[in-house]
């Protein structure tokens, strides 16, 4: 029956071209990476939901703002801190299983939501539970994919799977909105699980570890490659580089620049851009609308990035990026309104075009600083990232209930991004092969 299914869904689209009635033949490799894409967008609905539900939740249950971001924070550092491993999870369970049961944990962790009473609940449901989930479907899902099926075309295969996030976004933000204005706060947690667990049987049905186990040779690959067996001790290694990696001032720089990119980024604009906009009386809906609009030019801007690093030094253009963001969130203050008006449209697409500029050129850096390593040093930069978008996500919540405003928090965000762009500056160019992390 695997096999009769395996030999369906791997069937050739065919397309009749002149006399000869040619069968163009569609490599099953590009199924498998549109079910990756849609189950990234199934994953992302999550991500729209926790700024548009603080303030319902602080109306509902009287929690503090403060409560409910150390929700968000303990999401936020459980993706980045499970990032590391979740390639290892892939190599030693397959990439199915740890996606199905991933996908799980998100659908399990706010569906439950609708039931809590306490805030202990909030924290274990969208910390605990969404944190591992979102966190094992990290970068690692999509680097994965792409490394095993294609061949060729990796570039192009990575930025639509990176690009799926921000449609996620794009697709949920607006809805989930529109159902928190009319409907309250548990339609839109139920439609996030629901959206995570339609997803499950497309993974489990279409998705396949690797192209040797229906048959078939990577995409633009000219020979059979055989399916390695199970990396033993993956997850020790990454511990291994990262002891490693941390005896360099390099890591130590990069690492605390992309503290500040999630704390300025998800710590700080998607969770607490709407309900600082809804405390101007700016309707949530419109402020929804405005947070979609930077997931569209984010995609944009890390194209844009990925060009200019291929072209400038990478060092200079991280000082460039985080300067040019921490001089914008000075300005958000003044810019927020009851209404959307041409500066605040402004600011939400030089914002977009910054939000994710900065990984091109940090990836450029860990791969001339660690080489073989710099994928796994990278995952780690990634997990402070996410810690520093935690630590922002929670105390962007306390300082709104301490000051009564964010102007605080925008003021504190911006001065940080001026000292990321002295510490990307302050990092030496080296040869790889004078920091030997795995010597």
């Amino acid at each position: 029956m695997t096999q009769t299914t395996d030999a369906v869904a791997d069937a050739d689209a065919v397309q009749e071209t002149g006399p000869g009635r040619r069968r163009v033949r569609v490599h099953r490799a590009w199924f498998v990476a549109a079910v990756t894409f849609v189950t990234i967008i199934g994953a992302a609905a999550f991500r729209s939901l926790p700024g548009l539900l603080i303030d319902p939740l602080h109306q509902d249950f009287g929690w503090s703002r403060g409560t409910i971001g150390a929700a968000v924070s303990i999401n936020l550092a459980l993706y980045g801190l499970t990032a590391p491993f979740a390639a290892a999870l892939m190599d030693r369970f397959g990439i199915r299983r740890v996606v199905a049961v991933a996908l799980s944990l998100i659908a399990l962790g706010s569906g439950l939501t609708v039931w809590m009473t306490a805030a202990w609940q909030l924290l274990l449901c969208w910390g605990l539970l969404v944190g591992l989930g979102s966190g094992s479907m990290a970068l690692a899902f999509a680097a994965t994919v792409t490394n095993r099926w294609f061949s060729e075309r990796r570039g192009l295969v990575t930025g639509i799977l990176t690009a799926a996030s921000a449609s996620g976004q794009l697709i949920f933000l607006p809805v989930l909105s529109w159902m928190v204005d009319h409907q309250g706060w548990r339609p839109p947690a139920v439609t996030v699980a629901l959206a995570a667990l339609a997803v499950v049987p497309f993974v489990w049905l279409l998705l396949r570890d690797h192209p040797a186990d229906v048959g078939l040779k990577p995409y633009g690959a000219k020979e059979f490659v055989p399916k390695p067996e199970p990396v033993p001790g993956a997850a020790r290694r990454a511990v291994t580089v990262l002891l490693k990696a941390a005896r360099t001032g390099p890591f130590w720089l990069l690492a605390g620049t992309f503290a500040i990119c999630g704390a300025s980024t998800n710590g700080l604009i998607q969770t607490h851009f709407i309900p600082a906009a809804h405390d101007e009386h700016m309707p949530v809906q419109a402020a929804a609308s405005l947070l979609a609009v930077i997931g569209v030019f984010d995609v944009i801007g890390t194209i844009a990035s990925g060009w200019f690093t291929d072209r400038f030094e990478a060092r200079r253009l991280l000082a460039v990026y985080y300067a040019l963001r921490g001089i914008s969130l000075l300005f958000l203050p003044m810019l927020l309104a009851p209404s959307v008006h041409p500066p605040m449209v402004f600011f939400i697409v030089f914002y977009g075009l910054d939000w994710v500029a900065t990984v091109p050129p940090t990836v450029a850096l860990c791969r001339e600083h660690y080489g073989d390593d710099s994928a796994i040093v990278f995952g780690w930069v990634l997990a402070s990232h996410q810690v520093g978008a935690a630590l922002v996500a929670f105390l962007g919540g306390v300082a709104r209930d301490v000051f009564g405003t964010y102007d605080m928090v925008w003021y504190a965000s911006g001065a940080l991004c001026a000292a990321a762009a002295l510490m990307a500056l302050v990092i030496r160019r080296r040869p790889v092969a004078s920091v030997p992390v795995t010597a």
